[in-house]
């Protein structure tokens, strides 16, 4: 049986780094696909879920 999360979270405190830099232009962070349930971006960045999950809600 399948597990399916909605949850809202803030990443703006998670944007540190310079792979994490370009989603902080909101045109460039909703350019994002989700592949084996981790949401990943073009030039590398992703993040996993159990990080998601591990986050409060926003």
């Amino acid at each position: 049986m399948a597990c399916h999360w909605i949850k809202v979270v803030d990443l703006r405190s998670s944007l540190k780094g310079i792979v994490f830099e370009p989603l902080k232009d909101l045109d460039f962070f909703k350019r994002f696909s989700v592949k084996y349930n981790t949401v990943e971006w073009e030039n590398g960045a992703d993040f996993a879920p159990e990080y998601l999950l591990s986050l409060p809600n926003a």
